[in-house]
């Protein structure tokens, strides 16, 4: 089997802010003495991760990334009947495995500080042991860790994208999936919308003001975004050799996502809901290698996204003649071209 799989997408924005800096304006990043907007990779992965798209096809096999795990513990607790302190004294005790816990004065004591991804088995162990310190048992809860940690499970997203236990490395995963922050492949320039807001309820004798003003920045272009998964990580995340069906729903998912998932920023003023115009998915055993470095130098013309996918093209064929094949086997998909893969295509290469 192939250990890795690489995927290059081209995909076209149009005015919009689909992910924001601190100033609220769109991310950018100077690249060859040029400034490019930006899409952070967190911003995608969280768009991907939550989507329609993974849930359907991950029902049952999805972590949660949260910091309130105690909350639901307490909550459980007293549906049960338990009495409020000591619900939330077992929730405390338990959510401490999983982070750091917020001060007892906290307005919000059972949640930890940190958010943290959850498997669903793993949730399912913290309501179990709830119960039996709920129902009497003594039960030392720091040593019966491993009973609420896993190294591996089901929970695919997690085996995806990783997670950070900083009280208990032990149970680190380390993310099978690499994602780059896409970046056009050319100079932008960030514009401002000055926008205004008027009252309804205004009469027209009155002055002609507006209710509300405002400024939003926004920009547009052709977004090159590179992905790299290790699919052996991927199944060795997973733990259960039984569930190859959930390494292939989860590659499928990621791929559909990530060709077909905006980020939500400013999507109802701007609809940004775009779809990738040109994909290059590529398999095999050698060391992977992103294909940015076609775009250091910024793509310039009338057909951006064209000028990109020949850039793209070209510089990989370059790196082939220098270093060699970088993939044993590749499925392509052009927006235009009839002979080209289809989503369809590209889901089931990447799952196989």
């Amino acid at each position: 089997m192939s250990r890795f799989l690489q995927l290059h997408l081209l995909t076209f924005y149009p005015p919009s802010n689909v992910n924001r800096d601190d100033a609220g304006n769109p991310k950018t990043a100077t690249v060859g003495g040029v400034t490019r907007l930006r899409i952070s990779s967190q911003a995608l992965k969280r768009a991907w991760r939550t989507s329609d798209i993974f849930s359907s096809a991950l029902a049952g096999h999805e972590g949660k990334r949260t910091q309130r795990l105690g909350e639901e513990i307490l909550k459980h607790l007293l549906q049960k009947g338990v009495d409020e302190k000591k619900a939330t004294s077992i929730a405390r005790e338990i959510a401490g495995v999983y982070g750091k816990v917020k001060a007892e004065k906290d307005q919000n004591p059972t949640r930890t500080e940190q958010l943290v991804f959850i498997s669903p088995s793993e949730h399912a162990a913290a309501i179990a042991m709830a119960d039996r310190l709920a129902a009497g048992e003594k039960v030392d809860v720091k040593k019966e860790q491993e009973s609420l940690l896993n190294r591996s499970d089901s929970a695919a997203d997690i085996a995806l994208f990783g997670r950070m236990l900083a009280g208990a490395p032990t149970f680190n995963r380390e993310a099978a999936v690499q994602v780059a922050h896409a970046i056009t492949t050319h100079r932008v320039t960030v514009e401002d919308d000055y926008y205004t807001a008027i009252d309804d309820l205004k009469q027209d004798e009155e002055d002609a003001g507006a209710g509300f003003l405002g400024e939003a920045g926004f920009g547009s272009g052709v977004f090159y975004l590179y992905l790299c998964v290790n699919r052996d990580l991927l199944k060795k995340n997973l733990g259960d050799k039984s569930e190859t069906s959930v390494a292939e729903a989860a590659l499928g998912a990621l791929v559909e996502a990530a060709m077909t998932v905006s980020p939500s920023g400013k999507q109802n003023s701007y609809a940004a809901l775009a779809r990738a115009g040109y994909v290059l998915a590529e398999k095999g055993n050698a060391q992977p290698r992103t294909l940015a470095g076609a775009f250091a130098r910024p793509v310039a013309g009338q057909d951006l996204m064209q000028q990109s996918i020949a850039d793209l093209k070209n510089f990989r064929a370059e790196l082939t003649r220098v270093y060699g094949e970088g993939a044993e086997d590749v499925c392509e998909m052009a927006l235009g071209d009839e002979k080209s893969a289809t989503l369809a295509d590209i889901v089931a290469f990447c799952r196989a």
